[in-house]
């Protein structure tokens, strides 16, 4: 129904209600009322207005960088819409694994340690905030061996191997030495990522198709 015709509508329920003789001769009587119109696109919408934004939104808020809007159900996934809004996050100073922004990564995994490799705890992070944590019990994993191990118990790792082609929001491995965020696999067979602790940063990035030696899958 267009708004056009739900504007119509209401308007006219509204009149029956005001005049019950109008509803006289349209299959119901004014003891048995009218169904109102279904408000749950309005609540739905609503509620989402008055969900307290994310942890993503106020560190954007806060550092200045733009948060990539993601749609449920769309193209993009959560974990890289909440990945890619923090492209350009940086080491303070390069090279000593700490800032605002990694102290924050630091949060979503249980007993994390500041000065250390921070990739793992970015892929954490950003999986926490898309609804999705790592770990068996969601509490964040601070290494790539961690997550490559609870990927194997879960069922969710997949070994790469010729014809193995990763989705959006795959995390992908490198050994035990690295994890990233599959944003896309490119029409040439690459595959986009967005990395934390690249070249001292959260950077997007283009891999060859044998580079990974692994991935994990995230729905």
């Amino acid at each position: 129904m267009s708004i056009e015709s739900t504007l119509v509508r209401v308007g006219a329920i509204r009149q029956e209600i005001a005049d019950p003789s109008s509803m006289i001769g349209r299959g119901t009587t004014p003891s048995g009322g009218v169904e109102a119109p279904s408000t749950s696109a309005t609540t739905t919408t609503a509620a989402a207005a008055s969900t307290p934004t994310s942890f993503a939104s106020a560190l954007q808020q806060a550092t200045g960088v733009p948060s990539l809007a993601y749609t449920p159900g769309g193209g993009t996934s959560r974990i890289v819409a909440v990945a890619e809004s923090q492209l350009g996050q940086t080491e303070q100073p390069p090279g000593s694994n700490e800032g605002p922004a990694i102290a924050q990564y630091r949060t979503a995994t249980a007993g994390a340690a500041p000065g250390e490799p921070w990739c793992a705890y970015f892929a954490s992070w950003a999986a926490s905030q898309a609804g999705t944590p790592i770990g068996e019990n969601g509490q964040g994993l601070g290494s790539v061996a961690a997550i490559w191990s609870w990927a194997q118990s879960s069922g969710r790792a997949v070994a790469n191997a010729p014809g193995v082609v990763p989705k959006s929001g795959d995390l992908i491995v490198f050994g035990d030495q690295h994890v990233g965020i599959v944003k896309e696999v490119t029409p040439s067979g690459q595959i986009a990522t967005i990395e934390g602790n690249y070249e001292n940063k959260v950077a997007a990035n283009v891999r060859g198709p044998t580079e990974a030696t692994g991935y994990v899958s995230m729905s």
